[in-house]
C-alpha cells in the first residue's frame, strides 16, 4: 500500500464516520428515540444534572460501540499493516483509556457548566459558555505540557549540549525565552516523527520526538525547531488565539440561533429540553463543515510563513528540504494530494508546494549553493 492510498483510506473513513454520526443523531432525534431515552432515564433517576450527564454518556457510549470496529481498523490495524505503529493491542487500549479518563476529568465540568448556562441564561446561554471555554483553553495551554502530556509520554530534557546551544540561539533570535528543550518517547507508540512548540507563559516548551532525534542530523533538527519558532516570531500563536476566540463566540451564537429556530421541526418547545440537545451537535457539525476550509487556508498561510522563517534564520534550505521530504516519507504523507482535498482538509500545504516555496525563499536570500548541495546529495 502506498502513501496516497493510505491517506485516501484514512480520509474516506473519516468522512464516512462524520456523515454516519450526523445521520444517526438526526434519526435519533427525529424518530423520537431521544425523547424515549430521556423519559426512561428520568423515570430511573432524579436530579436535572444527573439525568443530563447520564443522557449524554449513554449517547457517547452508543457511538463508541458503533464506531469501535472502524476505530480499530484505522487507528490500530492499518497502522500495523504499514509497520507504522509500535503499540501492542493492550497498549493501544490503555492509551485510549487514559485519553478517555482525561477527557472526562476536563469534559464533565464543561458539560455541567453548559447545562447550567442553558437553564440560567436561556437564549443567551452561549455567551457565558463561550467565555468559560476561552478561560479553559488558556488554562489548558498552560497545563497541558506540564501535567497532561507526561501522563502519555516520558518527557525529559535533551542531553545534546551542542543541539541545545543551537536551539537556544534560535530562540533568542526569535525573541523567546525557552527554559529547556525536551524530548518525549514518541517511539513507544509510533515510528512517525514530529516536533512541537507548546504552552504559553512559563510553560512554553520545545518538544522533540525521540524518533526525530534518533534519525535526523542536527542541521535538520535545527530547521524543524526554527520552523516551530517561526510560528512564535510571526505571532501565529496570538493570532490563532484571537481568531479561535472570535470563531468560538460566533459559532456558539449561530448554533444557539439555529437551535432555537429549528426546535419545532422536531416537536420540541424549549431549548432546555434534554432530548432536544443533539440538535445542537447537528448544527455544530454543519457550521464546522463551512469553517473547516477557511481555518485550513489560514493555517496553510501560517505554515508557509514559518517555513520561510526557518530558511531565513538557519540559512540552511537544503537541510530543511531534506527534513520535509524525510518526514513526509516517514509519516507516510501524501506528497501530492488532490487540489480539492488539500484545500478542504489539509492544515499544512502539500510537500511539493512547501518545497517549491522553500526554494523560492532560498533564491530570494541568495542561498542557491545550499540547495544545489542538497540536490547533489539527494542524487548521490
Amino acid at each position: 500500500m502506498d502513501a496516497k492510498r493510505y491517506n485516501n483510506i484514512k480520509l474516506f473513513w473519516s468522512i464516512t464516520k462524520t456523515v454516519v454520526t450526523f445521520l444517526l443523531l438526526l434519526i435519533f432525534v427525529a424518530s423520537g428515540i431521544s425523547e424515549k431515552l430521556y423519559v426512561f432515564i428520568q423515570n430511573e433517576l432524579s436530579g436535572k444534572y444527573l439525568i443530563f450527564l447520564i443522557y449524554v454518556f449513554t449517547i457517547g457510549l452508543g457511538m463508541a460501540i458503533i464506531f469501535l470496529p472502524l476505530n480499530f481498523y484505522t487507528d490500530f490495524y492499518l497502522e500495523h499493516k504499514l509497520n507504522l505503529s509500535n503499540q501492542t493491542f493492550i497498549k493501544w487500549v490503555w492509551e485510549n483509556t487514559k485519553a478517555l479518563l482525561v477527557s472526562l476529568v476536563i469534559g464533565v465540568p464543561i458539560l455541567l457548566f453548559f447545562y447550567y448556562s442553558l437553564l440560567t441564561f436561556n437564549g443567551l446561554w452561549w455567551l457565558p459558555f463561550a467565555i468559560v471555554l476561552f478561560i479553559v483553553s488558556v488554562i489548558l495551554a498552560r497545563i497541558v505540557p506540564v501535567f497532561i502530556m507526561p501522563l502519555f509520554y516520558k518527557i525529559s530534557p535533551i542531553d545534546d549540549d551542542e543541539l541545545k546551544e543551537r536551539i537556544n540561539k534560535l530562540a533568542v533570535e526569535a525573541g523567546i525565552k525557552v527554559e529547556n528543550v525536551y524530548k518525549f518517547d514518541m517511539s513507544k507508540n509510533t515510528k512517525k516523527a514530529n516536533a512541537a512548540f507548546t504552552g504559553i507563559g512559563k510553560s512554553k516548551r520545545i518538544l522533540l520526538g525521540d524518533t526525530l532525534l534518533d534519525s535526523y542530523s542536527e542541521d535538520e533538527i535545527e530547521t524543524v525547531i526554527a520552523h516551530e519558532l517561526g510560528h512564535y516570531k510571526k505571532k501565529h500563536i496570538i493570532k490563532n488565539i484571537v481568531i479561535g476566540t472570535a470563531s468560538s463566540f460566533l459559532t456558539l451564537f449561530l448554533i444557539a440561533l439555529f437551535y432555537k429556530l429549528s426546535l419545532n421541526w422536531f416537536g420540541f418547545e424549549k431549548i432546555q429540553e434534554i432530548a432536544a440537545l443533539p440538535i445542537l451537535t447537528l448544527w455544530g457539525m454543519l457550521i464546522g463543515l463551512i469553517q473547516t476550509p477557511i481555518t485550513n487556508v489560514i493555517s496553510r498561510k501560517y505554515e508557509y510563513e514559518a517555513d520561510e522563517y526557518a530558511v531565513e534564520s538557519t540559512r540552511k534550505p537544503g537541510a530543511f528540504m531534506s527534513t520535509l521530504e524525510r518526514l513526509t516519507e516517514q509519516n507516510f504523507g501524501d506528497k501530492n494530494p488532490h487540489p480539492f482535498v488539500e484545500w478542504f482538509f489539509y492544515s499544512h500545504p502539500s510537500i511539493k508546494k512547501r518545497i517549491d516555496a522553500v526554494k523560492n525563499a532560498a533564491l530570494r536570500l541568495g542561498l542557491t549553493q545550499n540547495i544545489e548541495e542538497h540536490l547533489n546529495l539527494k542524487g548521490g
